[in-house]
């Protein structure tokens, strides 16, 4: 048990020390005005949003950017009448595309992106947004200023997701936590670092760096596509990465298996469908999460101080995420028991896969797709 809990602990001091301060609540993406204005073309995918593409549409056309700016609306097949409020909001610079049939090999989200660009023309910059985001009036400008003041060719940010119900106070802040873990930003913006990641709920991308890696094209089968397109366009460019109170998401999880489906559908696509790489995800969550609270409250003398001490590292790293979503610091030390609900959903994740049931999302499957 020693042996155990002190390799526990080594591992609690690699991450607080020297794992990229993935704990940290920063970077964060603050108003600013850019010095210049060009020409955006905002593009969002939608399938089946009728409960939220009203407002996140009115919080578009009601940005306060000096440039031009136009929203493009590609309805990708959805039978709840999206695109139909969609042009009931009868603005000029909103565009309505019916998506078309997708082609064998591409997930239908990047499908409905691709038809967006290709309408967008020469817009010299794209935002890529989720249909559940709601903008605040400063936030198109905040991006383009983040992309001119460090000559980024794509910016992203985590977005503020909903924390209301109580499955959402108790998963949600984790769910950040883990992707920083994953993805550390300071890596991610360490142009000498490889780590890439973005996050999809908006992504402001040069269309030079598009056309560089062979647009939407280059990724069309990915599932995690955010990652995959940070990826590719940090090979030849800069990216950043960071917080932002300026767009929220409003799609609720107001139950716990709400959570569970939304983690099972990309859980094992991250893991490349894998199960050599999901048994080794088990035994460092393991390790890193369960043991400790194990070792302090089970074990004896040495291990039970050891545990305690690994316990306290793990709580102390998530206060900041905490802090972040409003939660008191009290949840912290539930952190082991969270992180045990997101390890079963991963599982969950494989099982589907092996059983066949694949990657489902919106009414449509995808077996054997790439992440």
């Amino acid at each position: 048990m020693i042996t155990a809990a002190t390799l526990c602990l080594l591992i609690w001091l690699y991450l607080l020390t020297a794992h990229g301060r993935f704990w940290q609540a920063g970077p964060e993406l603050a108003p600013a005005r850019p010095v210049a204005a060009p020409p955006v073309a905002v593009v969002v995918p939608a399938r089946d949003e009728a409960g939220v593409i009203d407002a996140s549409l009115r919080s578009l056309l009601a940005q306060d950017y000096a440039g031009g700016f136009r929203v493009i609306l590609v309805d990708d097949g959805s039978s709840d009448g999206t695109g139909a409020i969609a042009r009931g909001l009868a603005d000029a610079r909103l565009s309505v595309v019916a998506g078309r049939a997708r082609p064998a090999g591409w997930s239908g989200k990047l499908w409905a992106v691709a038809q967006g660009v290709a309408e967008a023309g020469d817009a010299e910059l794209i935002l890529l947004t989720d249909a559940d985001i709601v903008h605040d009036r400063r936030h198109l400008a905040t991006l383009v200023a983040q992309a001119e003041r460090g000559g980024f060719d794509l910016v992203s940010e985590m977005v503020a997701l909903s924390c209301v119900s109580l499955a959402e106070r108790a998963l949600v802040p984790a769910f950040v936590f883990f992707f920083q873990l994953l993805y550390p930003f300071a890596w991610v913006n360490d142009p000498l670092c490889a780590t890439a990641a973005a996050a999809g709920g908006t992504i402001l991308i040069r269309r030079r760096a598009l056309d560089r890696i062979g647009g939407i094209a280059a990724l069309r089968g990915a599932l995690i596509d955010d990652v995959a397109l940070a990826a590719l366009v940090k090979r030849g460019g800069r990216i950043w990465l960071g917080h932002s109170g300026l767009a929220r998401s409003i799609r609720p999880y107001p139950t716990f298996m709400d959570i569970w489906r939304m983690v099972a559908r990309s859980a094992y696509v991250q893991l490349r469908f894998s199960p050599l790489l999901l048994g080794v995800t088990v035994v460092a969550m393991v390790l890193t999460f369960v043991l400790p609270p194990v070792a302090a409250l089970f074990g004896d003398g040495a291990p039970r101080w050891i545990g305690w001490l690994a316990w306290g590292a793990m709580a102390a790293s998530y206060t900041p995420t905490l802090h972040r979503f409003h939660r008191s610091f009290l949840w912290a030390p539930a952190l082991p028991a969270v992180a045990a609900f997101y390890l079963a959903a991963t599982i969950g994740s494989a099982v589907n896969f092996h059983r066949g049931r694949g990657v489902a999302w919106k009414g449509r499957a995808y077996q054997g797709m790439g992440a």
